[in-house]
């Protein structure tokens, strides 16, 4: 599982521009059931996503594909971890170590 930390490195309204682009492209990530949350930070200087993939590179790939990336509104911090415990509903994502 991946926790993707988003960091605006643009003004908002340079963000805001971009946030219709930023949302359908979350609602693509869902329909695949790569994304399981995503929501702005509080303040709003970002945002954090909670994701499902292969590997690091493949989410690497994905977060190269925001709108937000390819328009130079935000960087991405990209944290990979092993969800031991979950909640009930998340309960097909748990992993074990190794």
């Amino acid at each position: 599982m991946f926790v993707l930390e988003l960091t605006y490195t643009a003004p908002l309204e340079a963000v805001d521009a971009l946030l219709d682009a930023h949302r359908a492209w979350l609602d693509e990530q869902f329909a695949k059931g790569v994304f399981l949350a995503a929501g702005r930070k509080n303040p709003r200087d970002g945002g954090v996503i909670l994701a499902v993939a292969e590997d690091p590179a493949r989410v690497a790939e994905i977060a190269a594909g925001d709108p937000f990336s390819t328009g130079g509104v935000c960087t991405y911090r990209i944290t990979e971890f092993v969800a031991v415990k979950t909640a009930p509903v998340l309960e097909p994502y748990r992993e074990t170590l190794d």
